[in-house]
């Protein structure tokens, strides 16, 4: 979706499971390693002839800075700085619980190992 910001991830491919996934596509898009921790939340986006389930997981970047490998801009923001950026309409729903409080914030540490 081009000249939109969208949270990293992708598509899982047919040997790996969704954190596998976001680990792999994360190291693509990013240049970073991370590990997930645990999911936060879902969502579903519906249009004519396609249907999306977004999963979002609590992660953390264990080594490297990331930057845009694919030649995207790369920026960290404040969770109340998120509804003013446009971002594909998948995104949405994250973004309102996240403003809203209504899950973990990605950046806060959680008691999971």
């Amino acid at each position: 979706m081009g000249g939109l910001w969208e949270f990293p991830g992708g598509k899982i491919g047919n040997d790996e499971g969704p954190a596998d996934a976001l680990i792999r596509e994360v190291e693509e898009e990013l240049g970073i390693e991370i590990v997930v921790r645990r999911p936060l939340t879902f969502a579903v986006h519906e249009e004519p002839g396609l249907r999306i389930l977004l999963l979002f997981y609590s992660a953390s970047i264990v080594s490297g800075e990331p930057h845009g490998r694919e030649g995207q801009a790369v920026a960290w923001l404040a969770v109340t700085e998120l509804p003013s950026i446009p971002t594909p309409p998948a995104d949405a729903e994250l973004i309102r619980q996240l403003v809203d409080g209504r899950i973990l914030d990605p950046g806060r540490p959680d008691d999971l190992p």
